[in-house]
């Protein structure tokens, strides 16, 4: 069988969290060829001069972050610009890449007014394309699309506990979420004290998260049904890794075993979420021990009576950013989906 060729690929925005991770799992595909790296602050700096640990790989030598600009052509191009930042790029990008991936948050929203209330940066300056958004274990197809806008961290692990329950009719409308994440979540700009955050447990946004809308658009487009959600997030003292509880009320007449056999429809064949079975004792729920380092999200749920309760669990500069983006990456161009991606965490 020959060798199939490798893609060429850009990351732009590469010297943040999520762009060291595109770049550190790239670095070990196979069918990837990592032609450019932007970082304007950084143009001409060595990629292990910024991502120290990526100094060791032998792929990262003669790597160098180049203003954007300068981009080649390529068959992909990943966008990891911070949030507001690519729609006035993304002429130059388009006019570069035959297809775009973007990781951030700026098209996500298709309504205007909350696209103006969320990113109003976005708003100001709308793509001329749409963008497909996509989630690789709920779409049927793979989008026929340049653009493609890969979903939030803390919405997908959210979408992941609920679109089993709303996709059969299960549960009632109102959802509560209490969503929790780790401090590479603010991104590396991020100008929170490691002193306040370390050892502490705090509240991130109780009301008005920019993830609410784009959980009930996705639930809505996805499952059929738009979640009455109240979705709020809070700070762990970790850097990696998100913990989402979902709290939902069963529609009468349902049983647990409906629900068990929701998700196990939901997930039945998707490598990167794993449905917990029938968890017993704490440490048989999703944790972040199991996932952080790997592309898998962990998803388990507990039923008492009317009371549903969907945990899930994953590591948001993988599963919930850079791996996701790989993992459509690997699927849109026809590759194996699990190309390149980790399964296993990394402990202790």
């Amino acid at each position: 069988m020959a060798e199939q060729k490798k893609i060429r690929v850009a990351v732009a925005g590469a010297s943040g969290y999520t762009g060291g991770e595109v770049i550190r799992l790239l670095l070990d595909h196979p069918q990837v060829e990592l032609a450019f790296l932007s970082a304007e602050r950084s143009a001409g700096t060595p990629v292990g001069a910024v991502h120290p640990w990526l100094r060791n790989h032998p792929g990262a030598a003669g790597l160098k972050f180049r203003k954007l600009e300068e981009l080649e052509e390529v068959d992909v191009a990943f966008g990891c610009l911070p949030t507001g930042t690519l729609p006035a790029r993304l002429p130059l990008i388009a006019g570069k890449a035959a297809r775009v991936l973007n990781l951030a948050g700026d098209f996500r929203l298709r309504d205007p007014q909350e696209v103006q209330e969320f990113y109003p940066k976005t708003a100001a300056s709308p793509a001329e394309d749409e963008f497909a958004y996509y989630i690789p274990e709920l779409s049927d197809t793979v989008p026929d699309s340049r653009f493609i806008n890969l979903p939030g961290c803390m919405a997908v692990a959210t979408i992941y506990a609920l679109y089993p329950l709303f996709a059969e009719s299960l549960v009632q409308p109102q959802v509560v979420v209490d969503a929790k994440t780790g401090s590479t979540g603010g991104g590396r700009g991020g100008t929170e004290q490691p002193a306040e955050r370390s050892g502490n447990f705090r509240v991130h946004k109780l009301h008005g998260h920019r993830h609410t809308p784009e959980i009930r658009q996705a639930l809505a487009d996805y499952a059929g049904a738009a979640p009455d959600l109240r979705f709020s997030t809070h700070s762990l003292d970790v850097p990696r890794g998100i913990m989402v509880t979902a709290y939902t009320k069963l529609q009468p007449g349902t049983a647990a075993l409906d629900v068990k056999r929701a998700f196990a429809k939901a997930y039945v064949g998707k490598p990167f979420v794993r449905v917990r079975p029938a968890p017993k004792a704490p440490q048989d729920f999703p944790m972040l021990k199991a996932v952080v380092g790997s592309n898998v999200a962990e998803v388990a749920i507990a039923v008492k009576d009317d009371q549903c309760v969907a945990v899930t669990a994953l590591d948001n500069l993988i599963k919930g950013a850079a791996g996701q983006a790989i993992q459509a990456m690997n699927l849109v161009s026809g590759f194996e989906e699990t190309a390149g991606l980790p399964r296993t965490a990394v402990s202790p």
